[in-house]
């Protein structure tokens, strides 16, 4: 697996930061919130596309299409969060609350069990495969 320097490891973590701040200032400050979660998401998804694995394991390459997807709830969650009853596509308020409404909870949950797990396991697959060669 392709490893990050010190200034992109630096934009991984601080991204990371960002999606955290941002979800829980959703609370409170509901204007900003979407706009550091937003900025978050996308430096993490863009530095985590960065890291590139270039060997034969098909275990790795599969968690790997895994985390990438993770990446793309990330983003979803990110789109979600700026949704607001004026500003959803003309859709009336009830369709609103229905399908729209703080769905972006759902998908950012999906998207950090998706990322655990899959980070979890190539860690554990990079291991055995080091401890091969």
């Amino acid at each position: 697996m392709k490893q990050l320097n010190k200034i992109e490891s630096g934009i991984l973590v601080v991204g990371a930061l960002l999606m955290v701040i941002g979800s829980g200032a959703n609370i409170y400050l509901k204007v900003w919130a979407p706009y550091l979660f937003a900025m978050g998401a996308l430096a993490f998804v863009l530095m985590q596309l960065k890291q590139r694995y270039e060997g034969q394991n098909a275990t790795i390459r599969r968690l790997r299409h895994i985390m990438i997807t993770s990446d793309i709830f990330f983003l979803a969650s990110a789109v979600l969060m700026f949704a607001s009853p004026k500003r959803c596509f003309g859709l009336d308020y009830i369709t609103y609350l229905n399908y729209i409404h703080n769905k972006w909870v759902v998908t950012l949950l999906v998207a950090a069990i998706l990322q655990l797990y899959s980070t979890h396991r190539i860690s554990k697959e990079l291991d055995k495969e080091a401890k091969k060669a």
